[in-house]
């Protein structure tokens, strides 16, 4: 019996991207098995290269030259130097992208048109190619010539204004999520436009343009917000880590620590007030279903965090989970690597480096029953496979003038 090849065998990627949006949908499409061309600044290298310390230490304990942050989403892919400023190394990049499926860029709108690398520039020399664009605001519309950073999307696209504590309590006020989650949103939504573009050209055999912006990605990831507020007028505000529709659903402080709480119905809250000893809050009328207890939330969880103390936190998530009832503990990032789920999963992978010996990377999520993900190459060191690729493709690297 054949081997079954990789989902993404055979695409070959051009990707002119960097920081994190672009380069996450690179990996993606790089750990489903296409063959992703990352394009560099000769010298430089994509931004994040520059973004430590963190850096990659070698086997004497000396940092490299590769910062965590470019490790992170960078893996499996093929790195080329090209000065795209110079017409010699944008006709290169041309030559590149006439013979490649997929190409993705996040310059600002407009920013390749002057080296001849815009969507119809490149349509042009190959119609098959579905080009992928990634900017701050999309192509359209008054902010669309604006460069985008997640920090600011996540203020102006909502998602500060819900999170963190409430205003009216200690240390409330807007806060930011803890990892870049609108580029990394985007860079996710670009992978699913481009499979989906994949697709669709197995039946017209053409390619097409691709529009995603940070804003756009952001708004739609808002999801239940901003339907409760289309639903309902009212603007959500933040609720520190309570839930806006369930209750109980947050952090408790235990006798040595905190736990999370998460239920999600009303059978999963009169098992955790059978596990409190007080099934009567259980079916008391005033907290029986979820609206209840969402209009009598204040008077519940004061009662319900009184309770919560009296025991330690372990304790309460060995009792919570033995009865069904959605409960955990509040990892630092060692304590998530020391989880036995976590270590079963094999969460964290280690590959051959050519400076380091070897790299760390967090596994892809993506577990297939049949082609499942390789972990080929670590993030590749800049212009490692210059000459690798021109060669392959029958290229060659312009003359220095």
């Amino acid at each position: 019996m054949s081997e079954r090849k990789a989902p993404l065998d055979g695409i070959r990627v051009l990707d002119l991207s960097r920081v994190l949006a672009g380069p996450w949908c690179g990996q993606n499409l790089a750990d489903l098995g296409a063959d992703v061309i990352k394009v560099e600044r000769p010298g430089a290298g994509d931004d994040t290269r520059g973004w430590g310390p963190p850096y990659l230490k070698d086997a004497e304990g000396n940092d490299t030259t590769e910062a965590a942050y470019y490790l992170s989403a960078n893996r499996n892919k093929r790195s080329i130097t090209i000065d795209i400023a110079t017409p010699e190394g944008a006709e290169l990049v041309r030559q590149i992208a006439a013979k490649c499926d997929i190409l993705l860029e996040n310059f600002k709108v407009g920013g390749l048109k002057k080296y001849g690398l815009d969507y119809e520039s490149i349509k042009a020399i190959n119609p098959k190619l579905i080009y992928c664009s990634i900017t701050g605001f999309g192509q359209t519309g008054p902010k669309a010539p604006l460069p985008g950073y997640d920090f600011m999307v996540q203020g102006m696209g909502g998602l500060m204004s819900i999170t963190g504590e409430r205003d009216d309590l200690p240390g409330g006020g807007p806060q930011k999520a803890g990892v870049a989650v609108t580029d990394l949103f985007t860079g996710m939504y670009a992978t699913v436009a481009v499979l989906g573009a994949l697709q669709e050209r197995n039946r017209s055999g053409l390619g097409q343009h691709i529009d995603v912006a940070l804003l756009d990605c952001h708004v739609a990831m808002l999801a239940n917000q901003t339907l409760n507020y289309m639903t309902s007028g009212e603007v959500p505000q933040r609720a520190g880590n309570a839930h806006q529709n369930v209750v109980p659903y947050q952090v408790f402080a235990a006798s040595d620590g905190h736990l999370i709480v998460a239920v999600g119905n009303d059978s999963q809250y009169r098992a955790y007030c059978e596990v409190m000893g007080r099934p009567d809050l259980g079916t008391h009328p005033d907290y029986a279903t979820n609206s209840a207890r969402l209009r009598n939330r204040k008077v519940l969880i004061a009662k319900l965090e009184e309770i919560m103390k009296t025991r330690t936190r372990d304790d309460w998530i060995n009792a919570l989970q033995g009865a069904g009832v959605p409960s955990g503990p509040i990892n630092n990032i060692k304590q998530v690597f020391e989880d036995p789920q976590v270590k079963a999963r094999e969460i964290w992978r280690t590959m051959p480096h050519p400076v380091a010996g070897t790299a760390p990377t967090t596994a892809s999520p993506i577990r297939y029953s049949e082609t499942p993900v390789q972990y080929r190459m670590a993030p590749p060191m800049l212009g490692q496979h210059t000459e690798e690729i021109l060669e392959e493709l029958g290229l060659k690297q312009p003359q220095e003038s």
